[in-house]
């Protein structure tokens, strides 16, 4: 059968499949993904380490770390943080990377751990930069990231993957922030969202590079898991250009020659012509202008000639981040104030993606021109990007930023307001004193394109998401529970988050499993707790558990007795979570469905379903018995799902990942 790129490069890591088995979307496979990077994390992902009982990494080539997230803070804590962290890959003979070197995933592309055809994960979100040259790049949990250094896999289910083809040429004055802004605003209704993204079409080769990092790198606020870019002539050449300066570096024997390219070439995976995708977007890259978003909300997406006639007044301005502080950016943006200077009123920011970057943009003239404008230089990292450091918002202030979030609160003061564009937008704001494109500030004409520029661009088409699935049975491995029974306990909302689940006053507090079960949904209903019942089987509408990545928002749930959860969906974050610590999630958007038009007339937040349902797993189906309707005579109905295979049948048998790691290390708790 064809598979998709995304399919190819699961196929190629995954570890235990039968010779005949094809990975498909919604296969839970074992993986073992070439690298996996942690940052500043990387002391928490070491407590769990150790706590699993591990003490030596299985393979010391595979982890990367980097310190980027905090490197402005010089406290004692977060100093022997970091002093810990690098006795520990001297220990262990990993990689790492001090702080000021650059951000995670900017040193990663720059260093050779990424290439085409590859499986490269991070213990943070953005690691869908990685799909830039071809790999698929994907987050992962702290946990995840402790079973890797301890065994060298983990787990990983294949999402749906959605193609979105590219054709058209930008505008003179779009850039790649414009192009991925556009995308979220024109298919703003989760059409990718928990899934992998594969870009293709013609217009993909008139990005460079750096445009496709920043698109790739954003596919994330977008929703998506993956977003991957196919290799072609501007992935070699960037390729060997890395491969060269590698090598005249000459500090180590090189991770990167033009002849382990060469032999890379020969076995490139590529998506079948005939392979099936679970959704096709289209997009029309001339349609494009300068797009911003915000405030504080990154699919709140208009042409930036809304903005100037709402005359949007800022404080602050920020050209940083993993999305937006390489060459080309600083290049943009020191064209535009070259021989203006920064409004009196605002403070402008600016922190290369590493020091790399940094040095080349000093060697160019470009940083030397921002500083003259009157920029305030930041070191290589994160920093106000997620609020650690100098020039975060004040309450009442408003920024623009090059960054890829600008959620309340993220970079400063709930109480300021955000918008994001691309760098010269930054700039030309930073100059004006107001949000304004860089062509308004020389008064010249600009990319043609109005509010309708958005509906214009794109085309959404849903396809069949894929062969049909086996019928047949399941197999189960020993101790694997063959059904479970319980009543239907309805919660209705679509993007029910972790705060609702489990509130913020108790994620960083060690409550005990009863104490965790009492307050579990308590933000998103008080009257969870008398309606929930030990033995009940949840079941949730779409996208459950968004937001936050905190683990109680699982574990609660468990606590208070509820067998399982069902859902149209789920946050994929969550599912990691849930299965990491042994809990069940299903979906099954057929029951969900079924369960709304039911209660179509309650508008409570949780409701008492009275369907009893036996969940089969060997047929990988749900058999609901409904109350008797009045002529006495009892309903049923079945409703399938995506069968769980060996991989996440053992996650739940051995009560989560830990404890499987635990078990593969011949040691005890």
């Amino acid at each position: 059968m064809p598979q998709n790129l995304v399919e190819k490069i699961a196929q190629r890591h995954a570890v235990g499949l039968p010779a005949d088995h094809e990975v498909r979307a919604g296969d839970f496979l074992s993986i073992r993904p070439t690298h996996v990077m942690t940052h500043d994390n990387t002391a928490a992902v070491l407590t769990k380490f150790q706590a699993i009982g591990a003490r030596r990494v299985h393979d010391p080539a595979q982890p990367v770390f980097a310190l980027d997230h905090d490197i402005q803070n010089r406290s004692p804590e977060n100093l022997a943080s970091y002093a810990r962290i690098q006795a520990f890959a001297a220990e262990q003979g990993i990689v790492c990377y001090p702080a000021g070197r650059g951000i995670g995933h900017q040193v990663m592309l720059e260093e050779g751990f990424v290439l085409p055809g590859a499986f490269v994960v991070a213990s943070d979100s953005h690691a869908n930069i990685y799909g830039a040259l071809g790999a698929l790049g994907t987050p992962v949990v702290r946990t995840d990231a402790a079973a890797l250094w301890a065994t060298g896999t983990t787990w990983w289910q294949v999402p749906p993957v959605v193609r979105v083809h590219l054709h058209g040429q930008p505008q003179a004055g779009v850039v790649g922030k414009d192009i991925i802004l556009g995308l979220i605003g024109c298919f703003c209704h989760d059409e990718a969202l928990n899934c992998c993204v594969e870009f293709t079409g013609p217009g993909v080769a008139k990005l460079d590079i750096e445009q496709r990092m920043t698109i790739a790198n954003m596919t994330t606020e977008w929703g998506a898991l993956a977003g991957i870019f196919p290799c072609d002539q501007v992935t070699r050449a960037y390729l060997h250009q890395c491969a060269t300066r590698l090598a005249e570096r000459g500090d180590g024997p090189p991770r990167l020659t033009p002849r382990q390219l060469a032999e890379l070439e020969a076995g490139l995976p590529a998506a079948d012509p005939d392979a099936v995708y679970a959704r096709e977007l289209e997009f029309d890259l001339s349609t494009a202008v300068p797009f911003v978003a915000g405030p504080d909300e990154v699919k709140a997406v208009v042409p930036i000639s809304e903005l100037e006639r709402r005359e949007v007044r800022i404080d602050k301005a920020y050209l940083m981040s993993c999305v937006n502080g390489r060459l080309g950016d600083f290049a943009a943006a020191a064209e535009v104030v070259t021989g203006r200077r920064v409004a009196a009123q605002v403070e402008f920011y600016i922190a290369a993606a590493s020091s790399q970057v940094e040095e080349q943009a000093r060697e160019r003239g470009y940083w030397q021109k921002l500083l003259a404008a009157g920029a305030r230089p930041l070191p290589p990292g994160c920093g106000a990007c997620i609020g650690l450091g100098a020039g975060l918002l004040q309450p009442g202030e408003v920024g623009i930023s090059a960054t890829n979030r600008n959620f309340k609160g993220r970079m400063g003061s709930r109480d300021a307001a955000v918008y994001l564009a691309s760098p010269a937008v930054v700039a030309a704001s930073a100059v004006a004193g107001r949000i304004i494109s860089p062509q308004t500030l020389r008064g010249t004409a600009g990319p043609t394109g109005g509010a309708g520029s958005l509906a214009a661009a794109g085309r959404c088409r849903q396809t069949t998401g894929g062969p049909a699935r086996p019928t047949g049975r399941v197999e189960l491995i020993a101790g694997f529970p063959e059904r479970i029974v319980g009543e239907l306990l309805l919660v209705p909302r679509d993007n029910l988050n972790t705060d609702g689940i489990y509130g913020k006053e108790y994620t960083y507090r060690e409550l005990p499993p009863e104490e965790m079960a009492r307050v579990a949904m308590a933000n998103y209903d008080p009257h969870f707790q008398e309606l929930a019942r030990a033995g009940d089987i949840l079941v949730g509408g779409y996208n459950f558990g968004s937001g936050s990545s905190r683990e109680q928002a699982a574990t609660a749930l468990r606590h208070r007795g509820l067998q399982m959860i069902i859902a149209g969906s789920f946050s994929q974050t969550y599912k990691r979570n849930a299965f990491n610590n042994g809990y069940i999630c299903l979906e099954c958007p057929e029951l969900v469905e079924a369960l709304r038009a039911a209660f179509a007339d309650r508008t409570e937040p949780t409701i008492r379903t009275g369907w009893q349902a036996a969940v089969e797993f060997a047929g990988a189906q749900i058999a609901v018995r409904l109350p008797a309707a009045d002529d006495g005579g009892e309903q049923t109905a079945t409703y399938r799902f995506s069968p769980l295979g060996a991989v996440a049948q053992e996650l739940i048998v051995r009560g989560g990942l830990e404890a499987l790691v635990r078990e593969q290390l011949g040691r005890t708790p």
